[in-house]
């Protein structure tokens, strides 16, 4: 990998990597082995000096932040954090399905989209060793077993080289650069403003939107469960509880909280995180999932991904689905829009429709009943499977997810949990969500009205592919999707989504 602040473009990486994102991260020599490199402080100073914790509020708060964009036309949701000294704005796609943070970088950059703002100067003294733990938990992630079962795991050449990683998502895009580590200016409930140092990627090839497409954002916030997480984190540095929700508006914007002041304390269906092989993802684990009454499979395995637009279903559910609703659609005054191209399947009326809640009187609604704890229902209405598109057209926005590589995976995308608070307690290890107004911020925060959306954010043109992001893992059964967007099915890279 390149050191930051050379022109050269290093040593290319081996690995095959895998995820709803995967993250993974290695150290490598230079090409030149005698390239001088600066001489810096033991490997225990090293991690304790350049990555110094937060100052300590005396009890965890929890700290909130507006969200912008839309399932349609935009195809993603993103927050607007500052970061460094002085605090500048970075737009970021929110995503749960990876745990890598990262903001293109100009390090200097090989490989970077036209963004909302300029790229992000690192500096020499803010990177991350790789003998630091965050580097570590990142090499563990890469080390999925190879097709003869042994672990491929990168090591440290010397404890004081810089930490490298790459990041592959479903739809092919990727994120390379080194680990750094930088201030983030956080308001929180109780009223303070800290600025806690924390890890993240200075991206400096990414492979994301096609070789000339401007991004909407300037990266990623990664909210997995994995150490590098944003809000793993926070839980570290003792500044909130290991608690997070997003609420994602419908007609666009929403806001997204770290720790647990904003949780309802009542009205919530709760379901433990999944225990089997999915535990590293947010996982409800198995339900059975029904159109109206009617079952179209059993011990359906789900996982919640924000940086996924659409909903996945695995092959058979998918076409059961269709089926059923064809059949329910038959003799209704609705014919399949095939001359509307921003999804795969499409209807239109007698007339064009001009509320999605028109969608009521034609399809039925699907419903999730998970197993496990107290067999919570997650009712998913027609509104939020369906999109209406600027040609008057609903279209459906399931998607089969074994077409495009996610095996049995099921991903519940943006689509499903519109005006729908999703909380994720890792203190607990279960999921909760609840019905909400998301157009509303919360009152705790400081307001009741939802912030404006900050000035430069693009609706494009020319909307993003339907690929989800996954990526196999040699000899790893497991899948992510990320980032999706409406628009047809062609095969450019997009970030948004898992």
């Amino acid at each position: 990998m390149r050191k930051v602040g050379e022109e050269g473009t290093g040593q290319a990486m081996s690995m095959v990597f895998l995820a709803l994102c995967l993250s993974s991260a290695s150290t490598f020599a230079s090409a030149d082995q005698n390239r001088r490199r600066p001489q810096p402080s033991p490997p225990h100073e090293a991690a304790k000096d350049r990555f110094p914790s937060s100052v300590s509020i005396g009890r965890t708060s929890s700290a909130v932040f507006p969200l912008y964009g839309n399932v349609y036309p935009n195809g993603l949701y993103f927050a607007s954090l500052r970061i460094g000294d002085p605090p500048r704005p970075y737009f970021l796609d929110v995503d749960t399905g990876s745990d890598l943070t990262w903001v293109q970088c100009d390090a200097p950059c090989v490989s970077c989209s036209k963004g909302p703002h300029p790229l992000y100067k690192p500096e020499k003294d803010k990177l991350v060793p790789c003998v630091h733990p965050i580097c570590d938990s990142l090499q563990a992630v890469a080390s999925t077993p190879s097709h003869t079962g042994e672990a491929q795991r990168p090591h440290c050449d010397s404890p004081n080289d810089q930490c490298d990683y790459e990041v592959e998502y479903a739809d092919q895009g990727s994120s390379r650069g080194v680990l750094i580590s930088d201030t983030f200016s956080m308001h929180f409930v109780n009223g303070s403003l800290l600025r806690p140092r924390l890890a993240f990627g200075c991206g400096y090839d990414q492979q994301l939107y096609g070789n000339d497409a401007p991004s909407p954002t300037d990266g990623v916030l990664g909210l997995g469960l994995g150490k590098s997480s944003i809000m793993s984190q926070l839980r570290e540095h003792g500044l909130t509880r290991n608690v997070m929700g997003h609420c994602l508006g419908r007609r666009g914007g929403g806001f997204l909280f770290f720790g647990d002041d904003l949780v309802p304390t009542s009205g919530v269906s709760w379901t433990p995180m999944s225990g089997r092989g999915l535990r590293k993802y947010y996982s409800p684990g198995p339900a059975n999932l029904f159109l109206g009454r009617q079952l179209l499979g059993k011990n359906f395995e789900v996982i919640f991904d924000s940086g996924s637009s659409y909903t996945y279903f695995s092959s058979r559910p998918y076409e059961i689905f269709l089926t059923l609703m064809m059949r329910d659609l038959s003799g209704k005054q609705l014919k399949v829009a095939s001359d509307d191209r921003t999804l795969p399947l499409c209807w239109r009326g007698a007339k064009p429709f001009k509320s999605i809640g028109e969608a009521r009187k034609y399809f039925k609604p699907l419903t999730m009943a998970f197993s496990q704890g107290k067999r919570a229902l997650l009712a998913i209405p027609p509104e939020n499977y369906l999109i209406l598109t600027k040609h008057g057209s609903l279209c459906l926005g399931v998607l089969n997810g074994t077409e495009v590589g996610l095996k049995d995976l099921n991903i519940i995308g943006d689509i499903s949990v519109q005006d729908v608070m999703v909380v994720y307690d890792n203190e607990k290890e279960q999921i909760g969500w609840a019905r909400a107004n998301c157009e509303r911020f919360p009152r705790s925060a400081g307001s009741s009205a939802l912030p404006s959306p900050p000035p430069g954010f693009p609706v494009p043109e020319h909307l993003p592919s339907l690929r989800p992001s996954f990526h196999a893992a040699s000899g790893s059964e497991e899948m992510v999707a990320r980032g999706v967007s409406a628009g047809h099915p062609h095969h450019h890279h997009h970030p948004g989504g898992l």
